[in-house]
């Protein structure tokens, strides 16, 4: 292993031992001998087995079959998770075939951040995805249950799921994805029809046809973006079936995925002998491991926000430092947009995760002896799913890449430190997706100009005013301010400025998730202007320089003269309208960005 591997993930245990020893002794107590459902009263149980078939209600109250519930973010908003309509349907079956019985036991909402980019929905973002963690404690919360089955994909879900999943960590749990829709327009060819549009040389007839050609089928987005980076963050935890993250929709191969999903659960369960519950592969290692893989891919920078809210629901304090210094060794394996052209059908064309993990596990980069849904050992993950005869066969996977334009080898990578860097320095500490940027571009030292609303920049620019160097602060974005959505709005813009040959850079509080573009973005800023942080006391024309090599984020302002100045405060109201108002109590309670950005912070700090 890795030196610095093994340094991270000793002072995280370390750090940790006092809350994740509460938490282990809670869902080993959870954790009972025989199924749960035995021991509720009459009464519960004939109200829980009430809607199910004669067969089904049979086999549950014989109490020799596995309950494995069922929770799904299905719905026809998010193309990603339109295939999941028929999985419960699907998984019933599957399980019967085992002598078991499956209960739809809750639907989660899901968001589609794609459709509400730019519009006041956008600001529920952060606050779905405890809003799913506390609808996965619901469905899961009757005690009915000897195993799980998570179905998400996008953005908030699958964290909100896992979220609240741990939480009930005593269950076995695999989260089943629903694959990427196949490849249409290049990514490239979509961000330029955008950028054109910006500039005014694109009609808006071009900009549908364009948009319409790329998001164009059941499946996930194709780009490297928080979907992609959930199912593979996932798989390297070991909480998907090897292989199984990057199959399309809707192929005989998919479903069989699905249903072997669904039985190998019950092999899992406290009666099959092979216990392993969530909870217990969910430690230290798996995360650390999940860290790697995201800094070996450049993935998504919302997951600096979702893997330490994640790892406090199992009683773990991962922090952004721990983040940085395994950053520093992991290399960068692949190069998929928007860290390069190509999408995530080709990534999987290229080796996909089995060789992705090989590598990463050759060079010391992740844990092998960890628990995961097959098992002991993250070995079983070099391996990819094949169909024999109707039935899933697991193979090894591609010892060479396919394409070292998409992955590359440890040996030979794009780069030799990861793709996110934490920035730090007297306007507070953020992270940049360094690995979407040119290296000529990370550096910027420039005026600032600052907004605090999208549209404000974008009329600036219509109206010329940006034709110069800049860095561009939005700031009351964080998630106290409103609830923290994407700043996309903003990128083509940005993009076109730099085109243009001026230095640009985005500083905010706000987030730009995995579609982080080619513009230097630090983001996450904290504390968030909203809440006292030096943002608030920018002004237009100050000096500010975002070095995304050195990490340092600092204004050149007399310190005394900035300490002196009287804090901004937000001149737009966006607490009111499109059900923004129902969740002012989850904006008071959420924590910094560098903690999750929870509801939760203080609650399970305290229980757990």
């Amino acid at each position: 292993m890795h030196p610095r591997v093994l340094e991270v993930t000793q002072r995280l245990i370390e750090r940790s031992r006092p809350t994740r020893e509460r938490y282990l002794a809670m869902i080993r107590a959870a954790a009972t001998e025989g199924p749960q459902r035995g021991k509720l009263q009459c009464a519960n149980f004939a109200h829980g087995v009430a809607g199910c078939g004669a067969e089904d209600k049979h086999q549950l109250r014989l109490l020799n079959a596995a309950n494995v519930a069922i929770v799904s973010a299905y719905n026809d908003m998010l193309s990603a998770h339109q295939p999941y309509e028929r999985y419960p349907e699907v998984i019933k079956a599957a399980l019967r075939e085992m002598g078991s019985v499956g209960q739809f036991a809750g639907g989660v909402p899901a968001m589609c951040d794609g459709v509400t980019q730019g519009e006041p929905g956008m600001e529920l973002s952060i606050a779905s995805r405890e809003t799913i963690a506390m609808a996965t404690a619901v469905a899961l919360s009757h005690n009915m249950f000897d195993a799980a089955l998570c179905l998400g994909i996008c953005d908030k879900i699958v964290p909100g799921l896992m979220i609240g999943a741990l939480r009930f960590g005593h269950l076995p749990t695999i989260f089943v994805p629903g694959g990427p829709m196949p490849s249409g327009i290049s990514n490239k060819q979509k961000a330029d029809v955008r950028q054109r549009y910006a500039e005014g040389k694109a009609t808006r007839e071009e900009l549908l046809e364009s948009e319409m050609n790329s998001y164009h089928a059941p499946g996930t987005c194709t780009f490297y973006g928080t979907a992609n980076t959930n199912q593979l963050v996932m798989e390297v935890m070991g909480l998907h079936l090897p292989g199984s993250s990057f199959i399309n929709p809707n192929t005989p191969l998919r479903e069989a995925l699905t249903v072997e999903a669904a039985q190998q659960v019950t092999r899992i369960t406290k009666a099959s002998g092979a216990f392993m519950p969530l909870g217990e592969i969910v430690d230290e290692r798996a995360l650390v491991n999940a860290c790697v893989a995201l800094h070996a891919t450049g993935g998504s920078t919302n997951h600096t926000l979702h893997l330490p809210a994640i790892a406090m629901a199992a009683g773990i304090q991962l922090t952004w430092k721990d983040m940085a210094d395994l950053s520093e060794v992991v290399p960068t394996l692949s190069n998929v947009y928007p860290n390069g052209k190509a999408d995530i059908n080709h990534f999987q064309a290229a080796g996909g995760m089995a060789f992705l993990i090989r590598e990463l596990l050759e060079a010391g980069l992740l844990h092998e002896d960890v628990n995961t849904v097959m098992g002991k050992g993250l070995k079983a993950y070099t391996r990819e799913p094949f169909l024999d005869n109707g039935n899933v066969v697991f193979r090894e996977g591609p010892v060479a890449s396919l394409d070292e334009a998409i992955l590359r080898p440890a040996s030979r990578p794009f780069s030799t430190e990861g793709g996110l860097r934490v920035m730090e320095g007297n306007l507070g500490r953020g992270v940049m997706k360094v690995s979407a940027v040119a290296p000529e571009f990370r550096v910027v030292e420039a005026p600032a100009r600052v907004f605090e609303d999208q549209q404000a920049l974008a009329d600036a620019f219509k109206a010329g005013e940006l034709e110069r160097d800049l860095v561009a602060v939005m700031r009351f974005q964080g998630p106290r301010a409103n609830g923290m959505p994407e700043l996309h709005k903003m990128t083509p813009f940005l993009g076109v400025l730099q085109d243009r040959g001026f230095k640009v850079a985005l500083v905010t509080d706000g987030r730009m998730s995995g579609a982080s573009g080619k513009i230097p973005a630090a983001i996450h800023v904290c504390p968030e202007g909203a809440a006292g942080g030096p943002l608030a006391r920018v002004r237009d024309g100050d000096i500010i320089r975002v070095d995304g090599t050195t990490g340092t984020l600092e204004i050149k302002v007399d310190p005394a003269e900035f300490a002196a100045r009287e804090p901004a405060v937000p001149t737009i109201d966006s607490s009111v309208g499109c059900g923004r108002e129902l969740f002012s109590f989850m904006r008071v309670a959420f924590s910094s960005a560098e903690q999750g950005a929870s509801a939760f912070t203080s609650a399970l700090g305290a229980l757990t």
